[in-house]
Parts: C-alpha cells; sequence; structure tokens
C-alpha cells in the first residue's frame, strides 16, 4: 500500500498540479497528459505521478544510469516521478521543475531493449547538460511542440 501522495493524471482535463513551480508549467502538464494518455491507449494503464521527494529511489536510481552512461548530472529540480510494470518493461518518469521529462524504458528480460529518453516541454531552453544530443520534433495537441532525443543504455541496473 502506498504510504503518500500520488495522483493519477488526468489527459482530458489537465491540470498542473504538483509541477506549478515550474516556469513552462502549462506545457509540462500538456507532456505529462501526453504521457498518460499513451499508456491508457497503448496498455490500458493508469499514470499516477508521486512527489520526487516521496520518491528519491526512483530519482537515485534515473541519476545513476545518466551519470555512468553518460556523465550527465541534471541541475534541475525533479518534481515527480512515475514507474510503471507493463508487459516486461519497467517505464520510470522523472519530470523536472525545468519542463525537462526523463524516462526510462528498462525491459527485466532483454538488456538489448533498455534506453533513456529526454523530452523538453514547449518553451524550454535544451538544458546545457544535455546540448550534444540531437532533438527531433513532435507536435502533440496536449503538449505542443515536443522536443525528443535518447540513448541506449549498456549497463545493467
Amino acid at each position: 500500500m502506498l504510504q503518500f501522495m500520488s495522483n493519477k493524471v488526468d489527459f482530458i482535463n489537465v491540470t498542473e498540479t504538483g509541477l506549478e513551480s515550474s516556469p513552462v508549467s502549462r506545457a509540462l502538464a500538456g507532456l505529462r497528459a501526453n504521457e498518460a494518455r499513451y499508456f491508457k491507449n497503448k496498455y490500458n494503464q493508469d499514470f499516477v505521478v508521486v512527489s520526487a521527494s516521496k520518491s528519491k529511489d526512483v530519482v537515485n536510481w534515473v541519476s545513476k544510469i545518466l551519470k555512468e552512461e553518460r556523465n550527465i548530472v541534471i541541475d534541475s529540480k525533479p518534481l515527480e516521478t512515475a514507474s510503471l510494470l507493463v508487459d516486461g518493461i519497467k517505464w520510470i518518469y522523472v519530470f523536472y521543475e525545468s519542463g525537462l521529462s526523463i524516462n526510462v524504458l528498462y525491459t527485466l528480460d532483454d538488456p538489448k531493449k533498455r534506453a533513456v529518453g529526454f523530452k523538453l516541454s514547449d518553451g524550454m531552453e535544451i538544458p546545457g547538460e544535455l546540448e550534444k544530443f540531437k532533438f527531433a520534433r513532435q507536435k502533440s495537441k496536449l503538449a505542443g511542440t515536443i522536443r525528443g532525443s535518447y540513448f541506449v543504455i549498456k549497463g545493467q541496473y
């Protein structure tokens, strides 16, 4: 049983709850809702977020992968996390105050299908720690223009 507040993300009535401190909170809320819609439509799973202060183990796991794989340290404050296990895939999300969303796709039984994805909310600059990545653009009714990039995970976590 969860001992802390969690929030099921509504992708119909998008709210900025939990993301208010972000200068691009509306776009970040749209990005979060876009992820919620994806999981509901593809896997019939609810997308539930938890305050990053209550899920430090999740933030630390993502930070460890970034540091060990690419020597990346995210400067922005983590606001929320989401953790899902669907079809043998561990999906972990961290939403940051800057408007950055990082997701880790981590297959439990196939180490060749593991990656870290970065998504930038509409209106935010590319963070300095991610400048070396090329970002593709994608349009979203919920999030405006999303810029995304990724890298493949080589290690075991």
